[in-house]
């Protein structure tokens, strides 16, 4: 009987191995969701998931869900996933339900945004003034004046309070729904009403009204922004800027990027960049180049406008040779000028007698990344070629 031990040891650890693998369990839910590609399986799989707390509180999976099914035109399968959601514990919080608003509404279901803050109650969720300007943040992408006037009209109805958030979006709505006057008065009715107009009141205002070309009323905003103690930031200053050069002020413009930086606003490459352009546009293209040095004194790198800029205006005045060290820096980065600049440098640069110079730059053309076409690039061997 000792004899046979051994061998049954050994029978169980055969039978053992032969057995077959158990399967692999199943992806989870959120991996299935982010690679499911078929919008119907994508909408009963998420349905399926209602109650899955990983699947619900994860907004990236939520958002890119509905955008999916907006893109397939699937607005049934949205509505029904959103509705579901609604009815769910989590549709008392009305951090969740402002969710829902803003999803309606980045599927383009404006009524069902809209919808959803009115019938808040139904659903024991408590409104306060943050799911409101959900609603009306929602309804301005309509740029329709009268439905947002009558939206803001419902605040009282709801014992709301709007707050100076509420104001920004509707002055921003009025603006782009060409009610430049409404907007300001819109404005100085919710001043009259206890909200203190801040900073982003006044520069979306003070934008539109000098792209409208409306420039003694942004100036005037300019000033009563300073006058009532609400400091410009840097976006403000970049939409002042920006009214300085595009008026030929290039050096109103320099001064005024002084001016922040001595308030401690920092100037960005937008800033620099609006100020070397107001310099080349009104010919100082010294300016614009002490400009450029004072940016990488600071630390900053000039981008792909800054580079397009000096480079056009540096072979306007016929600086070909900083234009082309400019040129190859820039084209080293896979940034280049469009190809009437270069077609401009080349030019200068062979009539320079540089044609090695010239050379290197249409050798640089010829590595860009989608490339230029055939005919552009036969274009700048003939500029070469030319005798």
């Amino acid at each position: 009987m000792l004899s046979l031990r051994p061998s049954r040891r050994f029978r169980h650890f055969s039978a053992a191995s032969t057995a077959p693998p158990p399967p692999p369990p199943p992806p989870p839910a959120l991996h299935q969701l982010k690679s499911e590609r078929d919008p119907d399986k994508l909408f009963h799989l998420f349905k399926s998931n209602a109650t899955n707390r990983l699947i619900v509180e994860n907004r990236f999976v939520f958002d890119d869900t509905v955008s999916r099914l907006a893109g397939a035109k699937r607005f049934d399968y949205i509505e029904n996933l959103l509705e579901q959601q609604k009815a769910l514990p989590q549709g008392r919080r009305e951090g969740f339900m402002v969710r829902i608003i803003m999803l309606y509404g980045k599927a383009g279901m404006i009524n069902h945004a809209v919808k959803t803050f009115r019938d808040l109650h139904l659903f024991r969720c408590r409104r306060t003034v943050k799911s409101f300007n959900a609603a009306l943040n929602v309804l301005s992408k309509t740029r329709d004046f009268d439905s947002i006037v009558r939206f803001l009209g419902e605040a009282g109805r709801f014992d709301i309070r709007i707050d100076v958030c509420s104001a920004n979006i509707a002055v921003k709505a009025f603006c782009e729904s060409g009610k430049l006057q409404e907007a300001y008065l819109f404005m100085l009715e919710s001043e009259n009403n206890g909200i203190t107009p801040d900073v982003v009141t006044y520069t979306t205002l003070i934008s539109v009204f000098y792209k409208n070309r409306r420039w003694e009323i942004g100036n005037g905003l300019w000033n009563r922004m300073v006058l009532k103690g609400c400091m410009p930031n840097l976006a403000t200053f970049n939409v002042r800027i920006q009214f300085l050069v595009s008026a030929r002020r290039a050096w109103d413009a320099n001064t005024l990027m002084d001016l922040m930086q001595r308030v401690g606003v920092a100037p960005d490459e937008v800033t620099f960049n609006l100020v070397i352009k107001g310099f080349c546009q009104a010919g100082f293209i010294d300016m614009a180049k002490r400009v450029y040095s004072a940016l990488h004194g600071r630390g900053y790198k000039p981008n792909l406008k800054i580079y397009q800029t000096m480079i056009h205006y540096l072979c306007k005045s016929r600086d070909f040779g900083f234009a082309c060290t400019m040129c190859k820096d820039s084209m080293q980065k896979n940034w280049f000028p469009n190809v009437d600049t270069i077609y401009l440098l080349l030019e200068g640069l062979k009539r320079n007698g540089q044609i090695h110079k010239a050379q290197m730059i249409v050798t640089l053309a010829e590595k860009r990344n989608p490339p230029f076409s055939s005919g552009h690039l036969a274009a700048m061997q003939s500029i070469l070629s030319k005798s």
